[in-house]
């Protein structure tokens, strides 16, 4: 038995056979060349092969995975279509007169080289984005692109030296028991798509291809990063022991499905779910969500060439609202920024995207386009409990000018005879500081708030909640945080409107007693955690979390409030 360590970024026991796999063929032959405007042609055709692979990627990864996890295949994307990558291989190719494939490599480590000389552990681990689209091109180029790894019929470990992120889509949750990495961080893509993807998952686990075979037993700990390679009998008997638990937690879980989702003191608590794409909807009926708290209608934009139609996001939002049986659908308007890369959308290039035109604002910008949205939205609330939900809002002049839209439009229904929900509501994402501190004006002018935690505490602490390197400082426990979410919650009901909560934090085990406590009336949250969030609710009582919320937060840090949940619980 050989033990190793690695960095568990993944929780989860698995036990299995080794599947140690191969680097991906990106291989080439360096040659000279004569015809190097060929050569450029066969650039451009690999180029516009490898965008059409990603932007399927990014919607099999949002329908799969999760909306962030697309944005990786989406950044992907926006190398690929680099005008300094390009130039910088079409020099290659015409100067040094060496073949594409070679252009390529040299063009895409030059700019590796680089981001690997920075000290910013984020920026350094975006090398390897460039050598990811690098490898995809040569091996469009050479004839040897592969789609996904070979599978085994049986359930196995995967051990690599990395996986790249297409591969990790492909992957098959029925076989693929866990993963392991020699390369890798906790911000890698690896990292990122096991934990999404709910597979356990270890990074970093230097030598492990020289000290595993094809077919070995491994038993790893995705939480604590540790392996056992061969192990003893005594040692997986105990581990054994240990996933067999964590199959009861889970059988626990299902019986939670038909639950109601009420305190021990008698307080129902809505449980909604987040969704990306259409194909999350029968997981969140399966799991009992009582609503959809945050759809989010990105994927309908950036998943073709052009803008979706009027009629193409009427039968998605009237499909989506009678499968709900008139529970509320709360659909968040068009919430892109200069991010993302939609060539039809015009969207210029900012130097920080996400203080720049996005959400709302980009609404205002290409009213046109968001008045479609707008007249799919009104003709499919007829069909169910539709909800409007305004993103990234500021200022209160925001919310007027969009109701004065939405109204003109309601007008333009009326005067062509059709029909709409004359009632239906409609309210904000408050994920800035400056909505929370000015709820009480927000309040006067919708029906309901949603608390976009994942912004907001981004926006609250002035720190990327990607980039390690201030990673410290972004942390959903911090008390300036919470006590802005408690004014929220506190001033929404001031003004009788009900206050839910759709980002990560709604999800947190750890944060929903507190956040029952203080009255926060729905919850929205991805599928996996509905049912654990479910059993959470059943066994606090709202009066004692209450009692809680005022101690909680005098504490001064992150730490400490953390260290409190989990004691008090």
């Amino acid at each position: 038995m050989e033990h190793v360590l690695g960095t568990g970024v993944s929780k989860g026991i698995a036990i299995g056979s080794a599947l140690v796999k191969n680097e991906s063929s990106s291989e080439f032959q360096k040659k000279n060349i004569t015809d190097t405007e060929h050569e450029w042609d066969r650039f451009i055709k690999a180029k516009e092969e490898g965008r059409q692979q990603l932007e399927i990627l990014v919607q099999q990864s949002r329908e799969k995975i999760g909306e962030d996890e697309a944005q990786i295949f989406e950044a992907h994307i926006l190398i690929l279509e680099d005008e300094e990558l390009a130039n910088l291989v079409k020099t290659q190719i015409h100067n040094q007169k060496k073949n594409t494939e070679w252009a390529v490599h040299e063009a895409a480590e030059h700019f590796a080289v680089i981001l690997e000389g920075l000290e910013d552990a984020y920026l350094k681990e975006r090398a390897h984005d460039i050598r990811d689209v690098s490898a995809r091109l040569i091996r469009l180029l050479s004839g040897t692109d592969k789609h996904e790894m070979s599978m085994m019929d049986k359930p196995y470990i995967i051990v690599a030296r990395d996986l790249l992120p297409g591969e990790m889509v492909h992957i098959d949750k029925n076989i693929v028991m866990g993963i392991i990495t020699e390369a890798g961080a906790k911000t890698s893509h690896t990292a990122i798509l096991a934990k999404a993807m709910g597979i356990p998952a270890i990074v970093g686990a230097e030598g492990i291809l020289d000290k595993v075979k094809d077919h070995e037993t491994i038993i790893f700990d995705g939480e604590f990063g540790s392996i056992y390679i061969s192990p003893e009998a005594d040692v997986l008997d105990q581990y054994k022991q240990k996933l067999e638990a964590l199959r009861v937690q889970k059988k626990e879980l299902e019986d939670f499905k038909d639950k109601l989702s009420i305190t021990k003191d008698g307080i129902a608590v809505e449980l909604f779910g987040n969704m990306a794409s259409i194909a999350e909807l029968p997981g969140l009926i399966e799991n009992s969500a009582q609503g959809i708290g945050l759809f989010r209608t990105e994927f309908l934009y950036t998943t073709k060439d052009t803008a979706p139609t009027e009629e193409e996001q009427f039968e998605i939002y009237k499909y989506t609202a009678e499968k709900m049986h008139g529970k509320s659908v709360i659909i968040r308007t068009l919430d892109i920024g200069g991010d993302k890369e939609i060539p039809y959308l015009g969207l210029d290039k900012e130097e920080n995207p996400f203080l720049g035109c996005r959400g709302i604002r980009l609404c205002f910008d290409k009213v046109d386009i968001w008045k479609v949205q707008l007249r799919a939205l009104l003709r499919a609330s007829i069909y169910g409990d539709i909800r409007i939900m305004l993103p990234m809002i500021t200022v209160v002049e925001e919310i007027r000018k969009a109701k004065e839209i939405i109204n003109e439009v309601k007008a333009e229904l009326k005067s062509n005879g059709i029909l709409y929900n004359e009632n239906l509501k409609i309210g904000i994402m408050i994920e800035t500081p400056a909505a929370a501190i000015m709820a009480d004006s927000m309040a006067r002018e919708v029906d309901f708030f949603s608390i976009g935690t994942n912004d907001l505490i981004q926006y609250t602490l002035a720190c990327d909640r990607m980039n390690p390197k201030v990673s410290y400082l972004y942390s959903q426990f911090n008390p300036s945080v919470l006590r802005l979410i408690k004014h929220i919650i506190d001033t929404g009901h001031e003004y009788g409107i009900k206050v839910g909560m759709c980002g990560e934090a709604a999800g947190d085990t750890r944060l929903i007693p507190l956040f029952v406590g203080m009255g926060l009336d729905e919850f929205s949250m991805n599928t996996s955690g509905l049912l654990e969030a479910k059993k959470v609710v059943t066994q606090i009582s709202k009066y004692e979390m209450k009692e809680a919320v005022s101690s909680v937060l005098k504490l001064k840090t992150a730490q400490e409030v953390e260290t409190y949940l989990r004691t008090m619980l």
